[in-house]
């Protein structure tokens, strides 16, 4: 019994298939049109009874068990009907009696509109809505996935309590994607009753008359009422599922059953029961309507009305009364009580993540791989080749959407303060000046993001005009990831944290354990190493070669106690690093300091035992500063990057000067030039 139990819906779904090939006594047939209709009012109830949708998530599958059960049944009794005489059993004779009363043309019309409903009005508009939804729930699924991300980050929920969240997420998301297609079903369903009912009539005519000799009026009632019996018999059930699957797809996720939801949220306002009952009453004083059913529905609503209200007097005092956003906000903040209550979870607030970004709800696809997006791919891309490139593995980037900013806006942070945003539009690209451009092209003007390059927006259906144009096109993908990684270069000296130089040690030791342990921590703490290592990646020098930084460290530990100098010599022993980052086709182009000007900073610094500083007159360095930016402006179309050559004692006092003025200005000694590149001197700088 229990095997035959747990296969009923096997066995169920045989039966209706064979439903449409073996013929049915009537007896069987009254048997099973009166168990669709009670299955299908079970449906009905439990769409209506249920809190959420996923509470009853095998609807789509019952929906086409069901439709496929009840095809069964219509061919099955259209088979009698034709064979028998226009005998198909008791509950098809009853139904078309019943609803025809005497009359078999209102019992058609009757059928017609019962069948138009279902197909044009509660079916239609469910299928609609179930279309509509599948494609809101898989837009909003991303936005929902670090929703709960961000919980979990914040220790507002479990691990467990994530998993559960992104699975029922994924089942939403699948159920009304399956509704999206079961609800054809239900309208090829309500297609066919109209083709059966057709075939029964006609052919029934023409079967009567032909093979059983009956006379033309007795043909038309027989078969009349066998058809529109076995319509409806098909149709009722129909109508039921159909409502069903309308409840199903419009249904809000809720705490409570529908019919509670009615119940509170109709009686919540009984002053709204009092004005339409005082509307009713007053259309009583309009020429012909009817008084007396006017009077009894407006003095109902009017007493229920005030019903209501003393209800809701008597329920709450008036200090007492709160509206629905005041609960909600006050049970947030006991629940957000309780769990600051516990002090660990205080603690947690602390965390500031190393590098963020912050989407709007436009943006959040770019980022979701599971419609295509290789946003996160292309980070890991990043992230492998910038190891490659400085020697250092950057943090994860925490992802979140963002619902206070522009939709189409992103933020990226570092340590948790802003140090960018901007704007991007989908289904556009970005388009560059690459200098030998044709012709122009109308396009939303722009600044690009990472490297401040005025450019256009222009559609993705222009994007070939563009490119024959001239232009250089930029995908939204690829310009969110150039603004990260020329981000997590400018702050790399940031990122790198003494738990980093901890690992980047432990992997070094797997090649030259015998240095790491004579340098670290003997001769050079992790912490002065870091510090090092911070002032190379603030420069833009790679710190790949970790062994040859120790060794240079420990051969100048007697300088240890100005960091500023021994990093000097570590540049100086990073020499071929710093000349193939610098370098192009085998030269440098640079702009030089002037003999006098050396002299002068020279003579501004000033030693302390905590280090050296430059104390220069203001007026000379508005003199330097001044000079430097024409010598730039000069050479700017043969040197995009400027770089100042300077002798190694000056170098470093001439890049902290200048920083404070102009920016990103890279700064080399002669010291750390290899000989085997050629110098060529295209300015000089003099005060």
């Amino acid at each position: 019994m229990k095997r035959l139990l747990n296969n009923s819906v096997t066995v169920l779904v045989l039966v209706a298939i064979f439903l449409l090939i073996i013929p049915l006594p009537t007896w069987l047939l009254d048997m099973l049109f009166v168990f669709n209709i009670a299955v299908s009012v079970i449906i009905l109830l439990i769409t209506m009874y249920v809190k959420e949708t996923l509470e009853f998530s095998i609807f789509p599958s019952l929906l086409l068990i069901t439709t496929i059960f009840r095809l069964g049944l219509n061919i099955s009794s259209t088979r009698l009907i034709l064979s028998n005489g226009g005998e198909a059993g008791e509950l098809i004779k009853a139904f078309g009696e019943f609803v025809m009363g005497g009359n078999a043309i209102i019992g058609f019309i009757i059928f017609i509109l019962i069948t138009i409903v279902q197909l044009t009005v509660i079916t239609k508009g469910a299928e609609r809505i179930a279309e509509v939804t599948a494609r809101f729930t898989l837009d909003a699924m991303p936005g929902k996935q670090m929703a709960i991300d961000a919980d979990l980050n914040s220790g507002i929920i479990t691990e467990d309590e994530a998993k559960i969240r992104r699975s029922n997420i994924q089942r939403e998301s699948d159920f009304f994607g399956s509704m999206d297609g079961a609800a054809k079903f239900v309208k090829g369903d309500a297609t066919f009753s109209l083709v059966a009912a057709g075939v029964n009539l006609i052919g029934g005519i023409v079967v009567g008359m032909i093979f059983f000799n009956m006379d033309f009026m007795t043909v038309l009632s027989t078969y009349s009422i066998a058809t529109v019996g076995d319509g409806l018999c098909a149709q009722i059930p129909a109508l039921l599922i159909s409502t069903a699957m309308g409840m199903i797809v419009t249904r809000a996720s809720s705490q409570e059953t529908l019919s509670d939801d009615f119940r509170k949220q109709f009686s919540s306002q009984p002053t709204v029961m009092i004005i339409a009952g005082a509307v009713m009453l007053i259309m009583v004083f309009l020429p012909g309507f009817p008084k007396i059913q006017l009077i009894i529905l407006g003095t109902a609503l009017i007493s229920l009305g005030i019903l209501l209200m003393r209800t809701q007097r008597a329920a709450f005092a008036p200090s007492d009364l709160l509206t629905a956003q005041e609960m909600a906000e006050s049970q947030q903040e006991l629940s957000e009580m309780e769990y600051y209550r516990d002090i660990d979870n205080v603690y947690k607030l602390l965390n500031v993540e190393p590098i963020e970004m912050e989407f709007g709800y436009s943006l959040i696809p770019l980022a979701n791989e599971k419609v295509g997006g290789t946003f996160i791919e292309r980070v890991v891309i990043f992230r492998k080749q910038f190891a490659m490139d400085m020697g250092i593995v950057f943090p994860s980037v925490r992802m979140r959407d963002n619902d206070h900013i522009n939709p189409n806006q992103y933020v990226i942070k570092i340590k948790g303060e802003i140090v960018a945003r901007a704007e991007i539009l989908m289904d556009h690209y970005l388009a560059l000046d690459s200098g030998s451009i044709i012709r122009e092209i109308d396009g939303i003007d722009t600044v690009e993001p990472a490297f401040n390059i005025p450019a256009k927006w222009i559609p993705e259906q222009e994007r070939l005009q563009a490119e024959i144009a001239g232009y250089t096109l930029v995908d939204p993908t690829s310009v969110i990831v150039t603004h990260l990684s020329e981000i997590i270069k400018t702050y790399a000296h940031e990122l790198i944290s003494r738990q980093d130089i901890k690992t980047m040690l432990d992997n070094l030791k797997q090649t030259n354990q015998t240095i790491v342990d004579d340098i670290i921590p003997n001769i050079v703490t992790v912490a002065y190493l870091q510090k090092v290592v911070c002032l190379l990646l603030r420069e833009g020098i790679p710190v790949r070669d970790l062994q040859t930084i120790l060794e240079t460290l420990a051969d100048n530990q007697h300088t240890m106690k100005d960091v500023d100098i021994t990093t000097e010599y570590v540049r100086q022993a990073l020499k071929r690093t710093i000349t193939r980052r610098f370098q192009d086709g085998g030269q440098i182009r640079v702009l030089t300091l002037d003999t006098e000007s050396e002299n002068k900073i020279v003579a501004s610094v000033k030693k302390t035992e905590q280090g050296s500083y430059l104390a220069m007159e203001p007026q000379a360095i508005q003199q330097l500063i001044t000079s430097l930016n024409e010598q730039i402006e000069r050479v700017k179309d043969v040197v995009p990057v400027p770089i100042v050559l300077t002798s190694p004692i000056v170098r470093i006092y001439f890049k902290k000067l200048i920083d404070q003025f102009i920016p990103n200005i890279t700064v080399l000694s002669f010291n750390e030039i290899d000989n085997s590149v050629q110098i060529q001197a295209v300015g000089n700088v003099a005060v």
